[in-house]
């Protein structure tokens, strides 16, 4: 294959101007079909073919352009939904079908705070074959040595160049022409995290919800599993079905439906209790460690849920805590590591109100105790997060100096990642622990300790978990998405 080959596209429309949230989504969904099925017909014919084909085969991702003239005058409550200076400004799109209500809602802002039409065309990014294939089920891109020609020859393949987080690490990302980026991902940074999340998760991108929990036990998918056959048993619940891995779907009509786990577990396990309009929870049992938190995290972000909370296990500090208390997270001790390239540990961490309201109600809901009494089994304060699960075999001098200084009331392996994430992504998070052992005062996590801890209490914790998350669902997204979020130049979309 050399520069003379000739190159195939199925041809570039003109951008149209729109006024019309649905129709500009439903454009870029005619866009986004036409280029992926050309791929994909093209793809098809060159695996049957028996030699070198003789074009080199490329479509385009559909974009979203505005160009503004005017500072104007938008609703300074609001932390979304503008842009801050004139200019031009673009967004490739990928899955219009998926992020449909996401786009609409998005553009809809945008139309409104700035008076002036958006355009609907082809961009200049293309579209890699293996991102065009990711949704047919018969088609799959095989290793290079399989296929008479190499793929790159042929088929446009991931770029590294456009799929990373230029955008929201604020690093000053432009695209070719200069526009200067409408939404925090590009299309194949998104197109990216959609396939992880199919490999880590084995269930669909389609069936995530907008509130996500996150656990470091399989405990808690047992528990969610239970809550959700008894959500679905109840007509008043508005709860559609429970997904889980490989597809397995629960519903109203059989509650009882078994879900068993597949052959080979995926690496975070992940269940969906869904609703209409993705209103609903999804659990992903991220494991064991911050690296997994940060894998989780960095790719449901371009689903741009609308809060994300980890409900999990951590060790207890303090000698006047017991086994089974609560620890809501007001502040992280950041000794993870795996964000420091992206996250410095000078940036602080903000507790974000309405999600620490929504905990602490919920806590008192489930337990029947408030005020003071609630005090009893529920500590606020600095939960630290380290990147070591044996520290307690460490020489304890400077780990037990640096958590006292900070002032610490639990220690765990990923709060403090997926809040950080959280921060960098601009999704609103929240933390709520259960302390399971208190190393630093001889209560270690021995099996008859930790069977009798997870009989009584993760249920318990569970629920509360699910009541924030539904006292979540009813507040305003605008209130939710804190302009403490946002630094000094954002994106419009969310």
């Amino acid at each position: 294959m050399t520069d003379l080959t000739p190159l195939c596209t199925p041809g570039r429309a003109e951008a149209q101007p729109f006024t019309d949230p649905a129709k500009a989504v439903a454009e870029l969904i005619r866009l986004y079909r036409e280029a992926t099925g050309y791929l994909r017909d093209n793809f098809q014919t060159a695996l049957q073919s028996a030699g070198m084909p003789d074009c080199r085969f490329r479509a385009y991702y559909p974009e979203i352009r505005i160009t503004t003239t005017s500072y104007g005058r938008t609703d300074s409550r609001l932390s979304f939904g503008h842009v801050t200076d004139p200019g031009r400004y673009a967004a490739t799109v990928t899955r219009p079908d998926l992020f449909a209500n996401y786009l609409t809602h998005q553009i809809d802002l945008l139309l409104k705070s700035h008076e002036v039409p958006i355009w609907i065309g082809q961009s200049a990014t293309a579209i890699p074959i293996h991102f065009a294939v990711m949704n047919d089920g018969d088609l799959e891109v095989p290793q290079d040595g399989v296929l008479p020609f190499l793929m790159r020859d042929v088929f446009d393949v991931p770029d590294l160049e456009t799929t990373n987080d230029a955008i929201v690490n604020g690093v000053g990302f432009t695209y070719e022409d200069g526009a200067r980026p409408l939404a925090p991902f590009t299309a194949q940074r998104v197109d990216y995290s959609l396939a992880r999340l199919s490999h880590y998760t084995a269930t669909s991108p389609d069936d995530f919800q907008n509130h996500v929990l996150f656990t470091n036990y399989q405990f808690y998918v047992d528990e969610f599993i239970a809550y959700a056959r008894q959500a679905l048993r109840d007509p008043d619940s508005g709860y559609a079905e429970l997904v889980g891995p490989l597809g397995q779907r629960v519903t109203p009509e059989d509650p009882d439906a078994p879900m068993v786990d597949p052959p080979k577990m995926p690496q975070m396990p992940t269940y969906h209790l869904t609703r209409p309009g993705q209103a609903g929870i999804t659990l992903v049992n991220i494991g064991v460690g911050p690296s997994n938190a940060k894998t989780a995290t960095d790719h449901i972000a371009v689903l741009r849920p609308h809060v994300w909370l980890m409900v999990g296990h951590c060790a207890g500090l303090r000698n006047s805590q017991s086994l089974g208390d609560f620890v809501l997270a007001h502040a992280y001790l950041r000794e993870d590591h795996v964000l420091d390239d992206d996250l410095p540990v000078w940036v602080p961490i903000p507790a974000l109100a309405e999600v620490q309201v929504a905990l602490e109600t919920a806590v008192a809901d489930v337990t029947q105790l408030e005020g003071y009494e609630l005090k009893r089994i529920m500590r606020t304060g600095t939960v630290a997060t380290i990147d070591n699960r044996n520290w307690e075999l460490r020489e304890q001098a400077g780990p037990v100096q640096r958590l006292s200084q900070s002032r610490a009331v639990a220690l765990d392996m990923e709060s403090a990642t997926i809040a950080a994430n959280g921060f960098r992504f601009r999704v609103p998070y929240g933390t709520l622990l259960c302390v399971s052992d208190k190393p630093l005062h001889g209560e270690l996590k021995l099996p008859g300790m930790a069977s009798s801890f997870y009989r009584t209490q993760v249920s318990r914790h569970l629920l509360i978990g699910i009541r924030a998350m539904e006292s979540l669902r009813e507040m305003p997204l605008a209130r939710l998405h804190s302009r403490k979020l946002r630094s000094f130049e954002e994106t419009a979309f969310l």
